[in-house]
């Protein structure tokens, strides 16, 4: 039997915006490293996330964003001093964690009762995420192994696993700035490659 491999594409091709919309999971460059994406607001594209990379099911996992606007996709409506911190800071390479207590929304934040959010400093994930809506992302790779830099490891590991490959060269960023913000106060949860704005 000859198994067919998912098609690698060179960019945010109509078809991968195609395969997104229906629900589909695939291998995105993003602003720091390759993810395996699929839409954030189908449960079931997530949950074939958490089987396909063997991801510890307490973990939720990153959501990219186009725009603020997007948060109330989740039932949060940032103000004061939280959307400031969010408007000064984003796009960039910073992961917010803000609270989002609702049930229905479990099956992401895993009964942590709170999200993480970035808006990528890379312009074209932002227009696919527009077109698409919010994707959640994870590295590719298995729990435990080292995250693929280049869509030749990622292919290694997940090969027909996945619907499809976009290509953008080798990607080896530094990890995002993780912050959590509540009722106002940050906390730098890991210091990675942005400085946060005050």
């Amino acid at each position: 039997m000859v198994i067919k491999m998912p098609k690698i594409h060179s960019g945010f091709t109509n078809e991968v915006k195609d395969i997104l919309r229906r629900n589909g999971v695939g291998v995105v460059p993003t602003d720091t490293i390759y993810g395996i994406s699929a839409p954030a607001l189908s449960e079931q594209a997530v949950m074939r996330i958490y089987k396909i990379r063997e991801r510890d099911l307490k973990k939720p996992m990153i959501i990219l964003i186009s725009s603020l606007a997007d948060l109330s996709k989740f039932g949060i409506r940032p103000a004061g001093i939280t959307r400031k911190i969010l408007k000064d800071n984003w796009p960039a390479k910073l992961s917010v964690i803000l609270p989002c207590p609702a049930r229905k929304f479990f099956y992401l934040h895993r009964g942590t009762k709170a999200l993480a959010f970035r808006m990528p400093k890379n312009a074209k994930l932002r227009d696919l995420i527009r077109e698409v809506g919010p994707l959640v992302s994870t590295s590719v790779n298995y729990e435990g192994k080292p995250p693929a830099k280049n869509i030749g490891e990622a292919r290694k590991y997940f090969g027909d696993r996945m619907d499809f490959y976009v290509d953008a060269g080798e990607l080896d960023s530094a990890p995002s700035t993780l912050i959590a913000v509540k009722r106002g106060q940050i906390s730098v949860l890991r210091q990675g490659a942005v400085e946060l704005r005050a």
